[in-house]
Order: C-alpha cells, then sequence, then structure tokens
C-alpha cells in the first residue's frame, strides 16, 4: 500500500507545469509551493509533468530542480523525480560510485529487499542509463561471501508466487542448521546458494522450519555465522521475505535513534518506499516503537526537508 496522496481537485500537467515554474521565478524559489505539487504526484503524474515542463519552457524539470533547491531537501525531491526502478538503478549507482564515497549497505539494502522482477528491471535500467553492468560495479566494488551472494541474486530468476513445498522447505532449513550452527565454522556456499536461490514465500518456511525443527531462530543463526556486509545481505533477504514492512520500520528506526539522524538512509527509505508499502511500514512502525513514524520523522528533521518527508508519508495516525 502505497502512501501518497493525490490531491482532491486534480490537476493537468500542464498545469503543475506552470505552478512550478512561477515557483522558480523572482528571487529564491517558493520550495513549499514545489513540495505541494510534488509530493502528491504519483510516478505516472510525474513523468507527464517532466514532459510537459520540457515542452513548455524548452528546459530539463529535474536540472532546474537541482539548481533551485539544497541539501537533504534537493536529495529527497531529486531521488522522488525518478520512477521506481530507475530510482533503484540510481541508488545502487550512486551507492557503488567509483569516485564517491562507496556505500556498500545501502547498495546490499536495495538490491537484497527487491522482487526478481524489480531486479530484472533495474538491471537493464542500470546498463542503459550507466553504460556499465550492475554486476561489473559488484564484482569491482564488493568481496568474498557478499560478493558471491549479491552477484547470484541479481541473476537469479526466482519464483514469485506464495506456493511451498514444505518438505523442500525443511531440507534447506537442515542444510543451513549443518552448514552453520552444527558444524565447527561455516559453510558460507551452503547459505548463499539457498539465499540467492529460493523465493520469499519458500525462505519464510524455511525459517519457520528451522525454529521448529531446532527452537532457536534462522536470524539470530545468521547473525551467529556470519559478520559484516554479508550478514547485512543475508539479514536483508530474510527479513524482507518474512516481513518488508516490519524490516524497514527497524532500518528507519536505526537511522533515526541516538544522537543524530542518519538522512541518506532515512530519505532513502521513505522516497523508495512511499509508492509501494509505506502504509505496512507506517503500522509497524507504531507497533514495534509505540509512536508514529510521522512523529518520529517530525522530531528528527526540520524545514522544508521535513515538510517533503511529511507530505510523502501521508496523514499521521
Amino acid at each position: 500500500m502505497a502512501s501518497v496522496t493525490i490531491p482532491p481537485v486534480l490537476t493537468s500537467p500542464r498545469d503543475d507545469a506552470i505552478s512550478l515554474h512561477r515557483a522558480f521565478k523572482g528571487f529564491g524559489c517558493d520550495t513549499s509551493a514545489v513540495i505541494n505539487i510534488l509530493a502528491h504526484r504519483d510516478a505516472t503524474q510525474r513523468a507527464y509533468l517532466q514532459q510537459e515542463y520540457k515542452t513548455m519552457y524548452h528546459e530539463d524539470l529535474t536540472k532546474r530542480l537541482s539548481s533551485e533547491l539544497s541539501g537533504n531537501t534537493k536529495k529527497a525531491v531529486l531521488l522522488w523525480m525518478h520512477d521506481p526502478p530507475t530510482r533503484d538503478a540510481t541508488i545502487i549507482r550512486q551507492a557503488l560510485a567509483a569516485e564517491g564515497i562507496v556505500d556498500l549497505r545501502a547498495a546490499t539494502e536495495v538490491i537484497c529487499s527487491r522482487t526478481p522482477s524489480q531486479i530484472l528491471h533495474f538491471k537493464n535500467l542500470y546498463f542503459s542509463t550507466f553504460g556499465v553492468y550492475l554486476e561489473q560495479d559488484i564484482e569491482f566494488h564488493a568481496t568474498g561471501d557478499h560478493k558471491k551472494l549479491l552477484l547470484a541474486y541479481v541473476a537469479t530468476p526466482r519464483y514469485e508466487g506464495l506456493e511451498v513445498d514444505r518438505a523442500a522447505a525443511e531440507h534447506d532449513a537442515k542444510a543451513l542448521f549443518r552448514a552453520g550452527e552444527k558444524k565447527l565454522g561455516t559453510d558460507e556456499k551452503v547459505f548463499v546458494q539457498i539465499f540467492s536461490g529460493r523465493s520469499s514465500a519458500h525462505l519464510a518456511a524455511v525459517s519457520a522450519a528451522y525454529h521448529n525443527m531446532y527452537g532457536g531462530s534462522l536470524k539470530k543463526a545468521v547473525k551467529k555465522e556470519t559478520s559484516g556486509n554479508f550478514e547485512h545481505a543475508l539479514l536483508t533477504i530474510l527479513q524482507c521475505a518474512e516481513h518488508p514492512g516490519r524490516y524497514f520500520a527497524k532500518v528507519l528506526h536505526g537511522a533515526m535513534k541516538g544522537l543524530g539522524t542518519d538522512d541518506s538512509t532515512l530519505l532513502r527509505v521513505i522516497v523508495s518506499r512511499a509508492e509501494i508499502d509505506m502504509q505496512f511500514i507506517k503500522a509497524e512502525y507504531m507497533k514495534k516503537y509505540g509512536k508514529t513514524l510521522n512523529d518520529a520523522v517530525h522530531s528528527e528533521t526540520s524545514g522544508n526537508y521535513r515538510a517533503f518527508l511529511l507530505a510523502l508519508l501521508g496523514p499521521n495516525h
């Protein structure tokens, strides 16, 4: 369930383009007018708006936004202007930027939380947009078992339905137990093979079978047996197979707890999940932390940046 609220009075892309152009004119930009329009347009509407703006004013709307906005507001708005697959490709490319600071956690989170069809879609866009294969960037920046898992994960066409073979799930649970908690050291190959090759529904069933058979959780076993980026990738795959809403609620909470705020994570997750499952994330956040996600974001952010994120989150309940 998305949280993007479409305004009650529908405007045309032309009206929006005129309003935005007006907001850019004069001294300084009327940022709240920009936010009021863009935060309430879905991917299709944003695409039409960008076309219309170019036709009317002969300039690229994203370039104009880039020159008018600044700081986190600019980062969040520019990310929002993409459609979901292009956004995923962009986030991963920026996270693996050869010239920037490499953020393997961000790249891992996006790759390991998406469905096989979403991965196929952003992989194609990655190549057509950046002229390099996603696999090449992973190969260059990731290492060891983490690299093996990511490469296998983006290459495997997994089943996306809900049917599960219980016996096969038990078989995998047994294999993971033997490869991890039962032996001295860890057979990472088995973890890579099962986590990259099975459907989400199957992995959730493996997790349940693991608990039934051995009394402990598969999540705890992963934490005990692995570390670093490899552990992060496995946990992302597992938790998104079981409950993506809960997983992202946790990521958002982590970005805001303690001193200071991890804004790149905060805006990445809110912007990229707003059109997918934000209502579920908000419900899970409330359940787990006893306060609304809106209230948490409100207390950690300020100004136009706060206004934009809250507009994407939708009503506070």
